[in-house]
């Protein structure tokens, strides 16, 4: 990276059309929801799902010792409340951050207002330094609203890759 300007690798790598979704996560009775963007489809056969999460963020040890994670996928016309779940999540009479969640079959928290959602149990974990990069396999998943649009981070104003701002 040496030589590269921090600030145009920042300004080109959030032009990468990824949609920003929330990733949920458990491990007993332990929950959390994080808002991601770095979700990629990576094998048809079997379907595998891969997401990257920050190495010590809550959602990657509920991950690890869960072994599985929901990919919820959001309307853009509500991409107002991702900015929620950029922080450890609160659960609270089974809602997380205020929104109403079911379990997947794995017990890994699928929200009610996602537009779609995929339940994956996760088959390989991938240190990358700052994030580890998890593939699931999906076992089961939904699609809720057939005509709503994924939200992505250009419904927004967060703003995530590229090299860390200091």
């Amino acid at each position: 990276m040496a030589g590269l300007d921090p600030e145009l690798i920042n300004n080109v790598t959030w032009r990468i059309p990824n949609a920003l979704t929330i990733v949920g996560s458990r491990s007993g009775e332990e929950r959390n929801a994080m808002t991601t963007s770095w979700v990629s489809q990576l094998s048809m056969e079997p379907v595998c799902i891969g997401v990257s999460v920050e190495a010590e963020a809550v959602t990657a040890r509920l991950i690890r010792e869960g072994g599985s994670f929901t990919v919820n996928l959001w309307n853009a016309e509500d991409s107002r409340a991702l900015v929620k779940y950029a922080k450890p999540a609160d659960v609270v009479d089974g809602a997380i951050r205020g929104r109403d969640v079911h379990d997947a079959p794995s017990g890994a928290p699928v929200f009610d207002d996602a537009i779609a959602w995929m339940d994956c149990t996760v088959r390989h974990e991938f240190p990358l330094g700052s994030h580890v990069v998890f593939v699931g396999e999906v076992g089961a998943l939904d699609l809720v609203d057939p005509d709503a649009r994924a939200a992505s981070m250009f419904d927004t104003r967060m703003r995530y890759g590229g090299v860390a701002r200091r």
